[in-house]
């Protein structure tokens, strides 16, 4: 009941205070530049305040996340190179997917790892560095294991998602 709760009693312009239009600008041109290094595919969103719904079901933030990666479909990139960084607000969590194409390459400890050092900077306030900082280092990952070869079409928008 208490998680209900905060989250219904959650104000959206938190959102807007945490991710101003200047930090969703700068999430953007993160991805973007990211892009340019490998052929994997980013996608950011945030999101507020859980629906009833998911509150009722006891949803996670990883199974809200594994949700939007289905409906996204971050999974459905070519070289199957796509990451959904999600970060909901009122649990004050980072999921970090990875379709399968990266992800068994990588592994969960280097995700597990960016996701931490994103929530430790917006537990400091800094959502827009703190969320700069993981799309780098999520597109550092995927220059690793998946450098451009060829053409590199954009498959998702860049700018983040506000849910």
């Amino acid at each position: 009941m208490k998680r209900i709760l905060k989250h219904w009693l959650y104000p959206q312009w938190r959102i807007r205070k945490a991710f101003s239009k200047t930090a969703l600008n700068s999430i953007e041109a993160a991805v973007a530049t990211s892009e340019m290094q490998h052929d994997g595919e980013l996608r950011f969103v945030v999101e507020g305040r859980l629906g009833l719904s998911h509150l009722l079901r006891y949803f996670t933030a990883r199974q809200r996340a594994e949700e939007l990666f289905s409906q996204l479909r971050v999974w459905d990139t070519e070289h199957n190179s796509g990451v959904l960084i999600y970060v909901q607000l009122v649990d004050r969590k980072v999921e970090l997917l990875a379709d399968r194409g990266i992800h068994k390459m990588v592994g969960n400890e280097t995700w597990q790892r960016i996701c931490a050092d994103m929530e430790q900077a917006f537990r400091s306030g800094k959502f827009e560095e703190g969320a700069v900082r993981g799309v780098q280092a999520a597109g550092g990952v995927l220059a690793q294991y998946f450098p451009v070869q060829g053409a590199n079409p954009n498959e998702m928008s860049d700018a983040p998602l506000v849910l």
